[in-house]
C-alpha cells in the first residue's frame, strides 16, 4: 500500500489552476475511497478545450498511473475519437470520482460503483475542472456521468446520441462508457464501436 499523504488544505471551490487541481485531488480525503486507492486522479488534457470527456472513475491502471483513461477503455476511446475526427491531444478527460473503487477478487482488483455518498463528495472537483477547462461541449460517458450532471431521469438507453443544455457548458452529450463496450460479446462489439464512434461524431456535425 502506499504511503499517504497529509490532506490537502486546498478546497475545490477556491481553486483556479491545473496545479492547485492536481495537489488537490492528490491529498483529498473527503470520503473514504482515498485510504485504498494509490493515487487520486484529475482530469488531464487541454487546459482550454472546447471538448470535456468524463467517465465514472479511474480503474486499476489508472489509480496506479494516477492518470485517467489509460487503461483498455481509455486505448479503445482513444481509437473512436480517431475515427470520429477527433484528437485527443485537444480534449479534456476526466471522471466524477478521482478514487478508483474496488473490490478484491483473488490478486485482482475489481470496479465497484462508487456509492451517492463518493460522488456527492467528489462532485465538487468536477465542478472545478469544468470552471478552469471551460469547456464547449462535454461528454457524459456513461450513466454515473449523465445523472451527476444532467439529474436522475437521464437513462444511457434512451437518451444516448441526445444533445441537452446545460448551465454547465453550451451542449452535453449523453453515449455509453468505452469499458461497456469491452464487455459485449465478441460477435456484436464491432456494431457496438460503431455506435459510439457515431455519438462522438455529432459533437463535430455542425448545429
Amino acid at each position: 500500500m502506499a504511503t499517504r499523504k497529509p490532506q490537502s488544505p486546498l478546497l475545490p471551490e477556491t481553486i483556479s489552476s491545473f496545479e492547485e487541481l492536481r495537489v488537490g485531488v492528490g491529498g483529498c480525503q473527503r470520503c473514504p475511497l482515498w485510504q485504498r486507492a494509490t493515487h487520486g486522479v484529475p482530469g488531464e488534457g487541454a487546459t482550454k478545450a472546447s471538448v470535456m470527456l468524463i467517465g465514472e472513475q479511474p480503474g486499476d491502471q489508472e489509480d496506479l498511473a494516477g492518470k485517467p483513461f489509460v487503461g483498455p477503455a481509455g486505448k479503445l476511446l482513444d481509437r473512436a475519437l480517431v475515427e470520429a475526427g477527433i484528437d485527443r491531444a485537444t480534449v479534456f478527460v476526466t471522471n466524477v470520482v478521482k478514487h478508483f473503487s474496488w473490490t478484491e477478487r483473488g490478486k485482482r482488483r475489481l470496479h465497484k460503483k462508487p456509492t451517492d455518498r463518493e460522488i456527492e463528495a467528489c462532485v465538487a472537483w468536477l465542478h472545478a475542472e469544468i470552471r478552469i477547462v471551460r469547456p464547449d461541449t462535454i461528454v457524459c460517458l456513461g450513466s454515473t456521468a449523465a445523472q451527476t450532471l444532467l439529474g436522475r431521469d437521464i437513462k444511457v438507453t434512451v437518451d444516448r446520441g441526445r444533445l441537452f443544455e446545460s448551465d454547465l457548458a453550451r451542449r452535453v452529450l449523453v453515449t455509453v462508457h468505452p469499458s461497456s463496450i469491452l464487455r459485449v460479446p465478441s460477435e456484436a462489439r464491432a456494431e457496438a464501436y460503431a455506435r459510439l464512434v457515431a455519438d462522438l461524431e455529432r459533437i463535430r456535425a455542425p448545429e
